[in-house]
């Protein structure tokens, strides 16, 4: 009999993907992951995915189930692999997607190794995407049927090995149906809200989050044009993302947003929207999944926000390991930090993270 340990956040989508593993037959175990103390950030016990309330009703669903649970302490892996990469990132004039820094070293890496230790065949999470072998014997990953909630592109950095010992049983599901399983199963979590913001800041406010870990305070600078012209007095350049307009506390004559940061001169530049349409820029620690990287240009759609809609490029892997793509038409706001995805349809090429852009190549 194959087994399987379930990551259970205490939401409905890995209670139901839990469900979905027992049904097969397969040995399971649920098992939620401590990635922080609430306190020694700040957070109330009930305000997000690491709370007591959430373990309880990940606990509710594998008491239901029949499955042993267990909750393991990932708390240093977590600080080092995930909250200082998102503190380095704004330090460094970045935008960092820390859920994909999660998928990669917590989930596919410390809860891999913890698959093997307890010789499991299996990790099993809820996200909404699809694992498929091909005819080569090469493992694919896919877009989750529910566009809405196709979470393929927080997961490029999976590998051949990870996919082969994954299983996500909600990739052929529409959200209706996952709330429909949960609600005839009587889960506790059926009707449970999904978390919309990044787990370990709630409020959304990543500047304080980021002065609170550190201790530090981050110097005001100007507002600048294009020009250098100064335009006001900014409170520091980790509380300013490309493509901002609201919150720059300025009354100028017409809109500013923020096209990039000089992190040298500690000052920001605006300009206007139009400004911030690009269309090459230069990703590094990229992952192929389809195929080793190509030697020859490829075609293929990318993103490069999560809820940005693929769109046609031009992309080429060069010698140094790096990956230039260009768009066929300028792209809003490309922003240094995030994630690059490539797509052929709903397959996932590969991806990588956004190092420099048409304004500083």
């Amino acid at each position: 009999m194959k087994k399987a340990i379930i990551a259970m956040s205490g939401g409905v989508d890995s209670s139901v993907a839990a469900y979905l593993i027992k049904e097969r037959g397969m040995e399971c175990i649920g098992a939620t992951m401590r990635l922080y103390n609430n306190e020694d950030i700040g957070l109330s016990r009930t305000k997000t995915c690491c709370s007591l309330d959430d373990v309880e009703d990940a606990r509710s669903v594998a008491f239901k189930l029949g499955i042993p649970y267990y909750v393991f302490n990932f708390t240093d892996d977590f600080g080092h692999e995930v909250i200082d990469r998102f503190v380095k990132g704004y330090e460094c004039g970045a935008t960092p997607n820390p859920c994909i820094d999660c998928n990669r070293y917590i989930k596919w890496k410390k809860l891999f190794l913890r698959m093997k230790e307890l010789s499991y065949d299996y990790v099993v999470t809820g996200h909404y995407a699809r694992i498929e072998k091909a005819e080569n014997g090469r493992y694919l990953l896919k877009k989750g049927l529910d566009d809405a909630k196709d979470q393929s592109y927080v997961l490029y950095a999976m590998t051949q090995e990870q996919l082969a010992h994954t299983l996500l049983p909600l990739g052929g599901l529409e959200k209706t149906e996952v709330r429909k399983i949960a609600e005839e199963n009587g889960f506790v979590n059926a009707k449970k809200h999904d978390s919309q913001d990044i787990c370990f800041v709630p409020d959304g406010d990543y500047a304080k989050f980021i002065e609170n870990h550190t201790g530090k305070t981050y110097p005001e600078g100007d507002f600048v044009d294009r020009d250098g012209n100064v335009l006001g007095r900014h409170k520091g350049l980790i509380r300013y993302t490309i493509g901002q307009r609201k919150g720059l506390g300025l009354a100028l004559k017409k809109p500013g947003y923020v096209l990039y940061k000089d992190m040298d001169k500690n000052q920001v530049v605006l300009g206007d929207n139009k400004d911030l349409f690009t269309k090459t820029f230069l990703a590094n620690d990229f992952n192929w999944i389809a195929f080793d990287a190509p030697q020859e240009p490829i075609r293929a759609k990318v993103k490069t926000r999560y809820k940005q809609k693929e769109q046609w490029a031009t992309i080429r892997a060069n010698s140094d390991g790096t990956v230039t793509v260009t768009f066929d038409e300028p792209q809003r706001a490309i922003t240094v930090g995030q994630a690059a995805v490539l797509y052929d349809g709903d397959v996932v090429l590969g991806g990588g993270t956004i190092i420099k852009t048409q304004t500083n190549l």
